[in-house]
């Protein structure tokens, strides 16, 4: 990757180079400046071989690394003021160097364990500065000593100060990119789930209108010319089936558009006897066996129910045909029960049941659509229990057990 020039990952390094060079300078100078007005008679910075110069450069240009390689830095830092001071070299601002790698030890190191090399340096340092100012005259100049001392503490601190900032700063730029991105994946969840609910109540209820209009349509072109009042009241029912449908959808469709002007009907379980009504003009000959609850249902609840049913006696008008259903609601403690079931199609000459195919799920070929997978998901929703499978005498039986306090997450 190309790195443009002025960009940021190139103004660090060259920053840290000028504050170096800065450094070195200071040092140098100051430390040759510092001895001249003093006139001591300490070891000249050009004896070993202009060793002392050497020890004051290579102390100030390590700063330029500093943020790369903090320890190192340190390291090198510590051990050139070591040697320069126990060499008795002059006194001057040959420790400059050394509290810049002190205070980016602390800032920019791991924490803990750079605190600790900081620890441990810096009382190896002032160790070695005052065995080198033993004999310093005048004794008011170890003064100097412990300067030097408190500096470095005091860089070590500021570094730790600044590195612990940053690190309270990231966590809460990653507290607040992690709340965005729930708040997001939430919004998706609920758009998802919204979605999903509308597709469930799209179906049921076109479905169910498309299956006794199909049927009574059915009626009408057989009996139109030979019983006429049979024929009109089955357009009568196709008529009041899909004015129901068209105002359902069109309060569905009033959600999708955000128009909330009218209201979605609620499906409930006050609606069994025009759901059984359609159900018997459809050809089925419907029992039903209904216990009223000691209390009103929850809502979702009562919605679920209704939609079960609905779904259940729309798929035995569409893949069984005219036959006998039983349909049980009762009420428990603390669930509610739901069962309908059919005795299949009958056979020839009123002989037995046909057994409809069976895939692998142990569910009829002709049923495995997305009516039972939408049954199913309701119940799941509530925390409850659904069952749908072939009854021994070749019949179809669905069951499905919803608690009346849901567990679920209502979608």
């Amino acid at each position: 990757m190309r790195i443009r020039p002025g960009s940021s990952s190139l103004r660090v390094p060259a920053q840290d180079l000028l504050l170096a060079l800065f450094v070195t300078v200071m040092q140098v100078q100051g430390t040759v400046v510092l001895a001249a007005a003093r006139g001591t008679e300490q070891r000249p910075l050009s004896d070993l071989g202009h060793l002392g110069f050497a020890l004051l450069v290579v102390g100030g240009l390590v700063v330029a690394v500093r943020r790369l390689w903090p320890v190192a830095a340190f390291a090198t830092a510590a051990v050139a003021s070591l040697a320069y001071y126990l060499l008795e070299f002059p006194d001057g601002y040959g420790w400059l160097g050394l509290l810049v790698a002190l205070y980016s030890l602390a800032a920019y190191g791991d924490g803990r364990r750079s605190l600790a090399i900081a620890g441990t340096g810096t009382a190896v340092l002032a160790a070695g500065w005052l065995y080198a100012a033993a004999d310093v005259e005048p004794r008011e100049a170890i003064g100097w000593v412990f300067f030097r001392i408190g500096v470095s503490v005091m860089s070590v601190t500021l570094g730790e100060s600044v590195r612990s900032r940053r690190v309270i700063a990231a966590e809460a730029e990653l507290r607040a990119e992690l709340a965005e991105r729930t708040r997001e994946e939430e919004a998706r969840a609920r758009v998802d789930a919204e979605r999903l609910r509308i597709a469930r109540e799209v179906h049921d209820t076109v479905a169910h209108a498309i299956a006794i209009i199909n049927v009574q349509s059915g009626v009408t072109a057989h009996v139109l010319d030979k019983r006429p009042e049979q024929a009109r009241e089955a357009l009568r029912t196709i008529e009041q089936t899909s004015s129901r449908t068209l105002q359902e959808m069109r309060a569905i469709l009033g959600v999708l558009r955000g128009d909330n002007d009218d209201p979605v009907p609620h499906a409930s379980l006050e609606q069994i006897d025009d759901l059984t009504v359609e159900a018997r003009a459809a050809g089925l000959d419907l029992t039903l066996e209904v216990d009223p609850p000691a209390e009103p249902l929850p809502s979702a609840v009562d919605s679920a129910a209704y939609r079960i049913l609905q779904e259940s006696i729309t798929n035995i008008i569409r893949h069984t045909g005219p036959t006998r259903v039983t349909v049980a609601v009762n009420p428990g403690i603390d669930h509610l029960e739901i069962r309908v079931t059919d005795q299949g199609r009958p056979g020839p000459r009123g002989g037995p049941a046909l057994r409809p195919s069976v895939n692998g799920t142990g569910t009829p070929a002709a049923r495995t659509g997305r009516g039972i997978l939408g049954m199913r998901e309701r119940c799941q929703l509530l925390g409850g229990d659904f069952n749908a499978e072939p009854t021994p005498g070749g019949g179809f039986e669905v069951t499905a057990r919803l608690p009346l306090a849901p567990t679920g997450s209502r979608l």
